[in-house]
């Protein structure tokens, strides 16, 4: 759940950041309106679920060991050598969102035999794929898109992801 509630958290931040022209105030507001209150459902799913998950104490797999550390460490080198490299190469500045939104997407990939949970990897795949449009996109009279293809779809992914599995968590625990 701590998981799905991260990925809900930065599925709204990229709703949000990116939600702008060229779409529509009425649109752009809807987006952002539904993204938080996306974010703050699995938060509360969170909540609830960790209070009856405290009552069933038992052993539990660390998820944060060595493999995660690894994965985490080449994703920060990643993004922001990426993203300095993108500045360098004078490229838009809408690229860094499709950047962010690929190499998100390839640590979700890459988590999923170290969490031995394929399930990330679709969202994963999803993300590399908005993130690798965004960066053609980037390159092309379409840039002004750049955000909502790479930045809103990919936060839209992120919170479709974890609101499912968190009530099917939360729903699971308490049957």
């Amino acid at each position: 759940m701590t998981g799905l509630m991260v990925g809900a958290v930065f599925g709204a931040v990229f709703v949000v950041v990116n939600a702008q022209s060229p779409l529509d105030a009425v649109i752009v507001n809807f987006l952002r309106v539904a993204a938080c209150l996306g974010a703050v459902s699995v938060i509360a799913m969170w909540f609830a679920t960790v209070r009856k998950e405290r009552s069933v104490a038992g052993p539990r797999r660390n998820m944060f060991g060595r493999g995660y550390l690894v994965v985490v460490a080449a994703e920060a080198i990643l993004l922001f050598g990426g993203l300095r490299v993108l500045a360098a190469w004078g490229r838009p500045e809408q690229a860094n969102v499709a950047w962010v939104a690929f190499v998100v997407g390839v640590h979700f990939i890459a988590l999923a035999p170290v969490w031995k949970d394929w399930g990330i990897a679709v969202p994963g795949v999803v993300l590399t794929l908005l993130g690798a449009a965004g960066l053609v996109l980037a390159s092309t009279a379409a840039v002004a898109w750049v955000p909502f293809v790479s930045g809103v779809l990919s936060g839209v992914v992120l919170l479709f992801g974890a609101a499912p599995f968190g009530w099917r968590a939360m729903t699971a625990r308490t049957a």
